[in-house]
């Protein structure tokens, strides 16, 4: 292996180690993984769970379009239900993905790939 692709590989693990961070593995023998969410305390988690099911109930109703009547408080909070996507967005796993493509510009897989064949 040339040098120049030894250090790509040790680059690729290096930004790997510190980049894969935000699934971690749950049980290694089923290859599954959990993800983490941050919240204040049980009561913002039961408010994450409600708009979650509230928008859910809006969505699967495209005729009503509305909350039913038997939920007390029908307002969606958006904002939060966002605020959950954006920390379940893998901010450091798109840094890797923009550094590997930095490593091998599209010329350079272009050739690699008609060395392969």
């Amino acid at each position: 292996m040339e040098t120049n692709e030894i250090e790509k590989l040790e680059t690729i693990k290096r930004l790997t180690s510190n980049c894969l961070s935000m699934l971690r593995p749950v049980d290694d023998k089923r290859m599954i993984h959990s993800a983490e969410i941050k919240v204040y305390d049980y009561y913002e988690l039961a408010s994450v769970i409600r708009n979650l099911m509230k928008l859910c109930i809006v969505a699967l109703d495209h005729d009503g379009a509305e909350v039913p009547n038997t939920i007390e408080n029908k307002s969606i909070d958006v904002g939060l239900i966002l605020g959950i996507a954006l920390q379940l967005f893998p901010i450091d796993e798109f840094e890797l993905l923009n550094e590997i493509s930095i490593l091998f510009p599209a010329d350079s897989r272009k050739e690699h790939e008609n060395i392969i064949q």
